[in-house]
């Protein structure tokens, strides 16, 4: 098959998924303004000719200085330019890997990459230098692109003449005889100049590896999880059928951008619907760049959502206005539907929070306690959680954004032109979420009996536990690989206990466990706790003992057991005071002793 029979059946594809999309009679499938796309390099460039003048990028390239907009227009010329270079080195077909702080230059490289280069790999940045060299090494890297604070790692790291890596480039700064990103683009600019056009007529292939995504799951050894263009354009022109974006709509960056869960709806998903991304500095940030940006759409992780909850209401309580508060929401759901919104009058410090014109909150990466959903949308925004995994870059299910649709205790709707299943369902119902669809993975990287184990049929098994209701809503009960067995046989979910524990005021974080007794061989139930220092202070004072607190922590749990059938119990607590290791998508890794005998 030439080249041109294949860019045929690309178009007929994305053509057919769009039709499919707008002929649904699915009530959920609200929104008929997705466009074909047959990759990522198809997507900017009709991006940059759609959306010319809007504003893509708005970051700040110094401290202290105010955010750049950068427009789409600029921001292609800049991909092209920096892909052009990427191939005068020799770096065609090639595997790049890009690390560093959510920026520009990062997400202009992955597109240089990825649109015409080679293969993109994007690395965790908080992995340690023999985690980076390992990756880089069984990825068969040739070439590294970093921020300025992974330059001496990877000098090492190359130096150790170990890897295949041929070429640092260095994205911000001066490089200490490293080229820079901004050398690159020049030279990629003079060579187009010249009449160079070898990345803008690079053919692409969309059913081919464009990326290699290595997991960082919090058990296990990494996997790469190798995704397509297919793939992942697949899920750009599904979601936003169900969670409208407009091309006004600024999104606020804070999670990792190397996770799939930014990297598609936080990064690719804005660019193809022509919107805007803010770049926050970093967490201690967010409050001042929001206040800043004044965006209007927030992807976060659980733990994040709860603690600016946590934090507003901690103030409310302060200043004896909770009653207050909870009174104007609940009459403002009345006078909405006369189009009368008082909330933004009367609660106007809390939306000052978030800029004052934020739209839409999505809440992913793990499930978040309904109640804390429920108080963002009775405040007046959209909030949302959805449901993914790095094998379906990443998007699986989404809550549509309309509030008579939204489940807040589900992960959300199967997303329209996908298909779910539950395999394996106990009396309950609950069995293993699968999923199927084009955006499932081509497969882990070399490692083809893993693929095997979860790829079935065309078959996503996710290795998730939980249940679908009679509209496709579904609900995750927790980790397959987590569930423990009680000494009855009855499986209980640590993630579902860990979430009435979060409720709590006085409990930041906790992790659930099951621990054999050594003597009886009884399973019983264990919580390692990490207290809500502040609350745990204005309740018992500064100088509060350790008997007094876990007491307190105590009484908590006891609550919860009280709703619990004794199976289900915590019957050991364990107070800590550091927080717990997590992996960068913000979820505690679930260590290896964690089921140790008693």
């Amino acid at each position: 098959m030439s080249y041109e029979d294949i860019k045929k059946a690309e178009r007929a594809w994305a053509d057919q998924v769009v039709n499919d999309l707008n002929t649904s009679t699915d009530k959920y499938v609200v929104y008929k303004e997705s466009r074909p796309i047959t990759d990522i390099k198809n997507m900017i460039e009709t991006s940059a000719e759609l959306y010319a003048d809007n504003v893509a990028f708005m970051q700040k390239f110094a401290k202290d200085e105010p955010y750049t907009s950068i427009t789409y227009r600029e921001a292609l010329e800049t991909v092209n330019a920096l892909g052009t270079a990427l191939i005068s080195k020799g770096l065609k077909d090639r595997r790049i890997a890009v690390i560093g702080e959510n920026c520009y230059q990062w997400a202009t490289s992955y597109l240089a990459v990825i649109c015409g280069t080679g293969v993109v790999v994007p690395l965790d940045k908080e992995l340690g230098v023999s985690e980076l060299k390992q990756l880089v090494i069984e990825a068969k890297v040739s070439a590294v692109m970093f921020t300025a604070k992974y330059e001496k790692i990877f000098k090492e790291i190359k130096a150790s003449g170990d890897t295949q890596i041929e070429m640092l480039i260095r994205l911000n700064g001066e490089g200490d005889g490293v080229p820079t990103w901004d050398q690159l683009k020049e030279e990629g600019k003079n060579l187009m100049a010249q009449g160079d056009r070898s990345f803008i007529d690079a053919e692409i292939i969309n059913d081919e590896m464009c990326e290699l995504l290595f997991t960082s799951g919090t058990t296990g050894i990494a996997k790469g999880v190798m995704l397509s263009h297919k793939n992942i354009v697949f899920d750009l022109m599904i979601a936003p059928t169900i969670l409208r974006v407009h091309p006004w709509d600024i999104f606020f960056s804070v999670l990792p951008i190397h996770h799939t869960y930014e990297g598609t709806a936080g990064f690719l998903m804005p660019l193809y619907k022509g919107a805007a991304i803010a770049y926050c500095e970093g967490l201690k940030y967010i409050v001042k760049n929001l206040s800043e940006v004044r965006p209007t759409m927030f992807l976060g992780v659980p733990a994040l959502f709860e603690t600016l909850y946590k934090s507003i209401m901690r103030n409310v309580r302060k200043q004896g206005k909770e009653a207050l508060v909870r009174k104007v929401m609940a009459v403002n759901k009345v006078t909405k539907k006369i189009g009368i919104d008082i909330n933004r009058k009367l609660l106007k410090d809390i939306y000052k929070v978030f800029g004052g014109r934020m739209r839409v909150l999505i809440s992913g990466g793990a499930a978040i306690d309904p109640a804390i959903l429920q108080f963002f949308n009775d405040l007046g925004f959209i909030a949302v959680q959805g449901y993914g995994l790095s094998e379906c870059a990443p998007m699986g299910a989404l809550n549509p954004d309309q509030h008579k649709y939204m489940r807040n205790a589900s992960v959300g709707h199967i997303l329209p032109g996908m298909d779910v299943k539950i395999e394996d369902k106990d009396e309950d119902g609950i069995g293993e979420i699968c999923l199927k669809g084009d955006n499932v993975m081509l497969g882990y990287y070399n490692m083809p009996e893993e693929t095997s184990k979860v790829i079935r049929d065309g078959w996503f098994y996710t290795g998730d536990q939980g249940y679908i209701d009679d509209e496709k809503f579904i609900y995750i009960t927790g980790r397959k690989k987590n569930v423990i067995i009680a000494s009855n046989g009855k499986n209980v979910f640590p993630e579902e206990l860990e979430c009435y524990l979060s409720k709590s005021a006085y409990i930041a974080e906790s992790m659930v466990w099951g621990a054999e007794d050594e003597k009886s061989g009884d399973i019983t139930i264990v919580a390692a706790i990490r207290p809500e220092t502040e609350e745990i202070e204005e309740t018992l004072g500064n100088n509060a003992g350790d008997d007094q607190i876990e007491k307190l922590i105590w009484s908590e749990v006891d609550k919860i057991n009280e709703t619990l059938p004794f199976f289900k119990k915590i019957k050991k607590i364990t107070i800590r005071s550091e927080e717990f290791e997590k992996n960068t998508s913000k979820k505690i890794k679930r260590f290896a002793d964690s089921n140790k005998k008693m």
